[in-house]
Protein backbone atom coordinates (compact mmCIF):
# COMPACT_ATOMS: atom_id res chain seq x y z
CA UNK A 1 0.00 0.00 0.00
CA UNK A 2 2.57 2.47 1.10
CA UNK A 3 3.70 2.28 -3.02
CA UNK A 4 0.30 3.03 -4.09
CA UNK A 5 0.44 6.42 -1.25
CA UNK A 6 3.59 7.40 -2.79
CA UNK A 7 2.78 7.72 -6.44
CA UNK A 8 -0.56 9.14 -5.47
CA UNK A 9 1.26 11.74 -3.31
CA UNK A 10 4.15 12.45 -6.16
CA UNK A 11 0.83 13.02 -8.58
CA UNK A 12 -1.07 15.54 -5.83
CA UNK A 13 2.11 17.77 -5.17
CA UNK A 14 1.80 18.25 -9.00
CA UNK A 15 -1.21 20.04 -8.41
CA UNK A 16 0.24 22.17 -5.99
CA UNK A 17 -0.77 25.99 -5.75
CA UNK A 18 2.97 27.08 -4.43
CA UNK A 19 3.23 30.16 -6.44
CA UNK A 20 5.01 32.15 -2.78
CA UNK A 21 7.12 29.76 -1.24
CA UNK A 22 7.43 27.76 -4.82
CA UNK A 23 7.84 24.50 -2.37
CA UNK A 24 5.15 22.08 -3.94
CA UNK A 25 4.36 19.42 -1.01
CA UNK A 26 1.68 16.64 -1.58
CA UNK A 27 -0.04 14.03 0.77
CA UNK A 28 -2.59 10.66 0.27
CA UNK A 29 -4.38 8.78 3.25
CA UNK A 30 -5.41 5.93 3.58
CA UNK A 31 -8.22 5.13 6.39
CA UNK A 32 -8.94 2.15 7.64
CA UNK A 33 -11.55 0.43 5.39
CA UNK A 34 -9.18 0.86 1.99
CA UNK A 35 -10.70 4.61 0.71
CA UNK A 36 -7.75 6.95 -0.24
CA UNK A 37 -7.42 10.74 -0.58
CA UNK A 38 -4.89 12.87 -1.80
CA UNK A 39 -4.44 16.66 -1.42
CA UNK A 40 -1.90 19.24 -2.32
CA UNK A 41 -0.71 22.95 -0.26
CA UNK A 42 -2.47 25.82 -2.00
CA UNK A 43 -0.94 29.06 -1.00
CA UNK A 44 -1.90 32.36 -0.67
CA UNK A 45 -0.10 35.94 -0.51
CA UNK A 46 -1.37 35.90 3.26
CA UNK A 47 0.84 32.97 4.59
CA UNK A 48 -1.03 31.63 7.16
CA UNK A 49 -4.30 31.13 5.23
CA UNK A 50 -2.41 28.28 2.89
CA UNK A 51 -3.65 25.21 3.46
CA UNK A 52 -0.52 22.12 3.70
CA UNK A 53 -1.03 19.02 1.82
CA UNK A 54 -2.05 16.86 4.81
CA UNK A 55 -4.79 19.41 5.65
CA UNK A 56 -6.35 18.96 1.93
CA UNK A 57 -6.23 15.22 1.95
CA UNK A 58 -8.09 15.33 5.26
CA UNK A 59 -10.44 17.84 4.12
CA UNK A 60 -11.47 15.59 1.08
CA UNK A 61 -11.92 12.15 3.49
CA UNK A 62 -14.28 14.23 5.75
CA UNK A 63 -16.50 15.95 2.69
CA UNK A 64 -16.39 11.88 2.05
CA UNK A 65 -18.05 10.94 5.12
CA UNK A 66 -14.80 10.99 7.39
CA UNK A 67 -13.01 7.84 8.67
CA UNK A 68 -9.85 6.76 10.00
CA UNK A 69 -6.62 7.55 8.70
CA UNK A 70 -4.77 4.05 8.44
CA UNK A 71 -1.78 5.42 6.67
CA UNK A 72 -0.37 8.89 5.35
CA UNK A 73 2.51 9.80 3.00
CA UNK A 74 3.80 12.78 2.43
CA UNK A 75 6.30 13.89 -0.59
CA UNK A 76 7.93 17.38 -1.26
CA UNK A 77 9.96 17.14 -4.49
CA UNK A 78 12.55 19.54 -3.02
CA UNK A 79 13.34 18.09 0.16
CA UNK A 80 13.65 14.22 0.51
CA UNK A 81 11.92 12.74 3.72
CA UNK A 82 9.52 15.93 4.31
CA UNK A 83 7.49 15.05 7.88
CA UNK A 84 4.43 16.80 8.52
CA UNK A 85 4.40 20.00 10.58
CA UNK A 86 3.37 20.60 13.51
CA UNK A 87 0.54 21.62 13.01
CA UNK A 88 -0.79 18.60 10.79
CA UNK A 89 0.58 16.64 13.29
CA UNK A 90 -2.34 17.16 15.29
CA UNK A 91 -4.64 17.61 12.51
CA UNK A 92 -3.52 13.47 11.58
CA UNK A 93 -4.01 12.63 15.76
CA UNK A 94 -7.62 13.64 15.44
CA UNK A 95 -8.28 11.41 12.25
CA UNK A 96 -5.94 8.77 13.21
CA UNK A 97 -4.52 6.83 16.01
CA UNK A 98 -0.96 6.33 17.81
CA UNK A 99 -1.00 3.86 15.09
CA UNK A 100 -1.66 5.31 11.91
CA UNK A 101 1.65 4.95 10.26
CA UNK A 102 3.19 8.29 8.26
CA UNK A 103 5.47 7.68 5.07
CA UNK A 104 8.00 9.82 4.10
CA UNK A 105 8.80 9.84 1.00
CA UNK A 106 11.78 11.06 -1.26
CA UNK A 107 10.85 11.14 -5.52
CA UNK A 108 12.07 7.22 -5.90
CA UNK A 109 9.51 6.43 -2.70
CA UNK A 110 9.00 5.64 0.77
CA UNK A 111 11.98 6.24 3.21
CA UNK A 112 11.08 5.79 6.07
CA UNK A 113 7.87 4.71 7.99
CA UNK A 114 6.91 5.85 11.64
CA UNK A 115 3.81 5.54 13.71
CA UNK A 116 2.26 8.94 14.93
CA UNK A 117 2.82 8.09 17.80
CA UNK A 118 6.75 8.07 17.48
CA UNK A 119 5.89 11.30 15.40
CA UNK A 120 3.61 13.12 17.83
CA UNK A 121 4.91 12.26 21.44
CA UNK A 122 1.98 13.18 23.71
CA UNK A 123 -0.01 14.38 21.33
CA UNK A 124 -3.56 16.48 22.40
CA UNK A 125 -5.77 13.41 22.32
CA UNK A 126 -9.55 13.26 21.78
CA UNK A 127 -12.04 13.11 24.94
Amino acid sequence: MAIDLHRMAVLAAKKAHAPHSNFPVGATIVTSDGRTFSGCNVENVSYPEGWCAETSAIAHMVMDGGGEIAEIAVFAPKMDEITPCGGCRQRIAEFGSPKTLVHLCDAKGVVESITLADLLPKAFSKL
